[in-house]
């Protein structure tokens, strides 16, 4: 069975910094592209971070320069580092493990993990 469980979120006051976790069970971690996405009610779901299996990152433009994405192959686990946070930033994150195989995509989401930013 596989599983994404994203842990790390909470209220950080602007400014502030949390490091997000998503730990990956049930299939070949290494193998899967990584991707944190985050959702606020009524909007479409939203690419925040991308890594790679070979360790290629992508940043959405809104958090150029303050994200960080990270994998450790070891720990089958993706984080994702967030530091000089704004209010615009409170969503639900989500993490996503993606793997194109011989044509079939296969994908998996996590639960979600609530950060807010608010003084």
């Amino acid at each position: 069975q596989v599983q994404l469980v994203e842990s790390g979120g909470g209220l950080v006051q602007p400014g502030g910094s949390l490091r997000l976790s998503c730990a990956v069970s049930g299939v070949g971690f290494s193998f899967y592209d990584m991707t944190w996405y985050r959702q606020t009610p009524g909007t479409q779901r939203e690419l925040v971070a991308t890594i790679t299996s070979g360790d290629n990152t992508n940043y959405a433009d809104s958090v150029k320069g303050r994200f960080a994405i990270s994998r450790d192959n070891a720990k089958n686990t993706v984080y994702l580092q967030m530091n000089t946070l704004k209010p615009e930033d409170t969503a639900v994150y989500y993490c996503n493990a993606r793997r194109n195989l011989l044509g079939t995509t296969f994908g998996y989401w996590g639960q979600g993990t609530q950060v807010t930013v608010s003084s």
